[in-house]
């Protein structure tokens, strides 16, 4: 599997999480359904944990040196991706 194919697949998990507890949000906040807000809970603790085990894996591939690096051509400019 080529590394970009690996990438957007991590990317398809996240959204698929997402997606898997829309029902409870909606019956949460629309419909005030106390249960559905119980479920969101656990599925936004899912979230968490999904994003931590990101944030590991990110963390361990800038040790690793496996991305591409580029260098800036302006210094002083200023991105909201730093």
């Amino acid at each position: 599997m080529k590394k970009s194919e690996s990438d957007y697949n991590r990317f398809q998990e996240l959204l698929q999480i997402v997606k898997s507890f829309e029902n409870n949000f909606l019956g949460f906040y629309k419909k005030g359904n106390k249960a559905a807000g119980i479920r969101l809970r656990k599925n936004m603790q899912m979230l968490r944990a999904f994003a931590k085990n990101i944030r590991f894996e990110v963390q361990d591939m800038r040790k690793n040196k496996n991305l591409k690096t580029t260098k800036r051509k302006n210094k002083d400019q200023i991105s909201i991706f730093q």
